[in-house]
């Protein structure tokens, strides 16, 4: 776990976790799935996993992980079958609640289970749960919005003109995404891209610099060519125009970043599970959207750029020297 992941998880088990002890082996004999869409080793889903282990872990449930590995294959075979797969090890291992990470586990496997009486908790699902049916009467869940109004508007204090460009991987997620920050900014990006491999990126990196006032940086997870340390040279070489990110793995490429914390959707998912576990219904814990945010400046990419940001975001940031 990087450090910035290990300071966020401390943070934050601090802040919403101070009767935790009190909970210690209350659910103990209870079993737990942890359905992740993606891949260990993929920061966006460990930190929701970190998470989760920190609220059950103490509670004496036994928690099992399910990877679907959906963000490194993302043709519509493979998900498939790894909803399959993700719903027999719910058979074979017979949980008292499942929690279901991100968009893919929703879809392929909550989704399939919406008139049972397995109770399911779903976090990461992004922007609107509405479009896969729920709240379900046996699911409730957090769903995950980017801070990226309020990125906007902090870069765009430092752009000289109002063209702002939008540049991620080419996935299922960041194509949900794309429509929801146009939607949620009342604009259409002057130029918007999709990319598949890191040649790709870096072209439309460099274009961007001359053809917008604005680069909004989404994913880089399933460019499965990524390399970081050439792509962290090429921004420290290229970039030009103010810059932001909504995940902190995005922060050596931007900026500025306002981030979504990943161990808020697990916390808040198992602290669900835990209540539900104790008797709670699914349906009287209303679905709710992530709150907790963590400002972020890549100093070397801002001074390259000759932008100084102003004393007052700087003092509430984390400073990347």
């Amino acid at each position: 776990m990087t450090l910035l992941r290990t300071v966020l998880l401390a943070f934050t088990a601090l802040v919403l976790l101070p009767g935790t002890p009190a909970h210690a082996q209350s659910l103990k004999g209870k079993k737990v799935l942890f359905v992740n869409s993606y891949h260990e080793g993929y920061e966006w889903s460990d930190g929701i996993a970190a998470g989760v282990k920190t609220v059950l872990g103490p509670t004496g449930a036994q928690v099992k992980f399910h990877n679907m590995d959906t963000k490194r294959h993302q043709d519509e075979a493979f998900r498939k079958e790894a909803g399959k797969k993700a719903r027999e090890e719910i058979e074979a291992y017979k949980p008292d609640l499942v929690i279901a990470a991100d968009d893919n586990a929703v879809k392929y496997v909550l989704v399939e289970y919406k008139d049972a009486k397995l109770p399911f908790v779903f976090c990461g699902v992004n922007w609107d749960a509405s479009r896969y049916g729920l709240p379900f009467q046996n699911a409730t869940g957090m769903v995950e919005v980017a801070l990226v109004k309020e990125l906007l508007d902090n870069l765009r204090v430092y752009a000289k003109g109002g063209r702002v460009g939008f540049l991620t991987v080419d996935s299922e997620t960041e194509r949900i995404e794309g429509p929801w920050y146009t939607k949620q900014l009342g604009l259409s990006f002057a130029r918007e891209k999709y990319v598949k491999t890191l040649a790709e990126w870096k072209d439309e990196f460099l274009k961007m610099q001359s053809e917008v006032d604005v680069l909004l940086l989404g994913n880089y997870s399933g460019i499965n060519d990524w390399n970081e340390a050439d792509a962290t040279a090429f921004a420290l070489a290229n970039s030009k125009v103010p810059s932001g990110g909504m995940y902190d793995f995005m922060m050596p490429y931007s900026m500025l970043g306002l981030v979504k914390v990943a161990e808020e959707q697990g916390i808040w998912s198992a602290k669900a599970a835990v209540d539900i576990l104790k008797g709670a219904s699914p349906s009287s814990i209303p679905v709710v959207r992530n709150k907790q945010g963590k400002t972020m400046i890549n100093l070397k990419l801002a001074q390259k750029a000759g932008i100084v940001f102003k004393p007052e975001l700087a003092r509430n940031a984390q400073v990347l020297k």
